[in-house]
């Protein structure tokens, strides 16, 4: 993964700590090796991100950018559900394909340092589930189910990367058994939901309520999302 023609020295310098990662890992990342690669001096990257691990944390937020980019330019989908596996496929592709600029995204940055990226691409997926929750066909909360596949997902990726032996099928076997979890009958290929559905209902009712705000007030939507909770 490149950028084109960096300019400024800050620039070049997140431009050949990229470089460097996604040949050697972060252990080719070094000061000299970035400095040579970007043609500055040790200082200069001191200056733009203050130690070797803040420049990390910018590396690994245009990681997430590039992945950003590569969710926003697919082509949305009347079935949400075909979006969510499709979505499911570009993020193992992209950890399977930029192996150690997937470990650093997911590894080295904490919750303070995440990018706007990375909780934009998140926000992806939580639209994507709302929209499958207001067809009816979610039995658990929005907020459940992206937890659920975003952590799926990234399990079975980094399995597969640190796995010796390639299993072909365990990326099609985890995908349909959280569907299998969060999806309704009509949804699956296979089995039935073992969810009320009373409780779908009330998922789907949460999930349409900000097309309903002039219908209530906002301590009655409250209210209201309280008591469809309960039915969950």
């Amino acid at each position: 993964m490149t950028s084109n023609a960096p300019s400024t020295p800050r620039e070049r310098i997140i431009q050949a700590a990229l470089s460097l990662l996604e040949a050697g890992g972060v252990e080719a990342v070094s000061t000299r090796a970035v400095s040579a690669a970007a043609d500055v001096q040790p200082p200069t990257i001191y200056r733009h991100f203050g130690d070797m691990q803040g420049l990390l944390n910018e590396v690994a937020s245009a990681g997430f950018t590039a992945y950003l980019e590569s969710k926003t330019k697919r082509t949305r989908l009347s079935d949400p559900v075909q979006e969510l596996r499709d979505g499911w496929n570009l993020h193992l592709d992209f950890g399977l394909t930029h192996p150690h600029l997937y470990k650093l995204m997911y590894g080295v940055l904490t919750d303070n340092s995440r990018s706007r990226a990375a909780l934009e691409s998140f926000g992806l997926l939580h639209n994507v589930l709302r929209r499958v929750a207001e067809a009816g066909r979610l039995t658990v909360d929005v907020n459940r189910a992206a937890v659920m596949i975003h952590g799926a997902a990234l399990g079975t990726t980094l399995s597969l990367l640190n796995s010796q032996v390639k299993d072909t099928k365990l990326s099609d076997l985890m995908l349909e058994s959280v569907l299998n979890t969060i999806l309704t009958s009509e949804s699956k290929p296979a089995n039935t939901s073992s969810q009320s559905p009373v409780t779908t209902h009330a998922v789907s009712l949460i999930a349409l309520l900000p097309e309903l705000e002039s219908t209530f007030s906002a301590a009655e939507r409250k209210l209201l999302v309280e008591w469809l909770h309960r039915l969950m």
